[in-house]
């Protein structure tokens, strides 16, 4: 009876140490903040893009690409897109992915996050919605940039800085690669043995889309065992204008390599249909 005791002592102290270990670690989690140098946009063949430093409202700068739209407009401004990307992400390492996927005619505006590539700070879920908004404040400020037609895309845990723009600004359109329902089911998918309610992270991208009145563009892979495939199906399922793509055989980091030009062309037409919609 003694050592069964000390046993089941042993094991509940162990318990206890994983749940403190579990609450005090998920911003890091959720915002391991990579780092990584961020190149010219010249030195991978976009001579007309920039990097460029943007001040979050505390202060911490926040580098990035910027890259005009090209064609540039025949008259008046051109349509953006703010692109978020994953958290094991960062402009520099996901440059020529960035590239490639560029809408023609179209702006881009892609920042680290704070604590990542070569940012100051540290990520938490609050901090990364203070610099989704003062990037979404930059690019709406640019001259050549139709402040009404701004898209976002987000993948990954870019979908809930993305999906947080979605009430405060109203972009156009939305799209989202290999998105999550909320942190809540996604501790519960990874770290079943632990209580729900010890979750403080919310991005919940399920309640925020709930009422989007805009378009939104989801793609997910069928073989996703990060984000699984059915939590992009469930948003999809919530969401007044959905539209969802899903790619066979991806994983959740494959996708643009496994959609190949089925996935440019899709965001691409969406974009194009999204913007036209709201020409001046």
């Amino acid at each position: 009876m003694t050592i069964a005791l000390r046993v089941a002592a042993f094991l509940a102290v162990s318990y206890l140490v994983i749940v403190l270990i579990a609450w005090l670690v998920q911003d890091s989690l959720a915002f391991p903040a990579p780092r990584h140098i961020l190149p010219d946009p010249g030195d991978l063949g976009a001579r007309d893009g920039i990097r460029v430093s943007i001040a979050a409202d505390d202060g911490i700068a926040l580098h990035g690409w910027y890259l005009p739209p090209v064609p540039p407009p025949d008259s008046g401004r051109a349509p953006a897109l703010l692109w978020f990307t994953g958290n094991m992400e960062t402009v520099g390492a996901m440059g020529s992915v960035l590239l490639a996927m560029r809408p023609p005619g179209t702006a881009v505006l892609a920042v680290d996050y704070r604590g990542y590539g070569e940012n100051d700070g540290r990520p938490t879920e609050g901090a990364v919605y203070r610099d989704a908004e003062a990037v979404w404040r930059w690019l709406e400020t640019r001259p050549e940039v139709d402040a009404a037609r701004i898209a976002v895309y987000g993948r990954s845990v870019g979908s809930a800085p993305a999906t947080w723009l979605v009430a405060r600004h109203q972009p156009v359109a939305v799209v989202l690669d290999s998105p999550f329902t909320s942190a809540r089911d996604m501790a519960h998918q990874h770290y079943w043995f632990l209580p729900r309610f010890l979750t403080r992270l919310e991005l919940d991208n399920a309640e925020r889309l709930r009422h989007a009145t805009m378009p939104v563009l989801i793609l997910h892979g069928t073989d996703d065992r990060i984000a699984p495939f059915t939590m992009g199906r469930t948003l999809a399922a919530g969401i007044p204008r959905a539209t969802f793509v899903e790619i066979r055989g991806a994983g959740h980091n494959d996708t643009y390599t496994m959609g190949g030009a089925m996935y440019r062309d899709t965001v691409h037409a969406f974009l194009v249909e999204a913007f036209a919609a709201h020409a001046p």
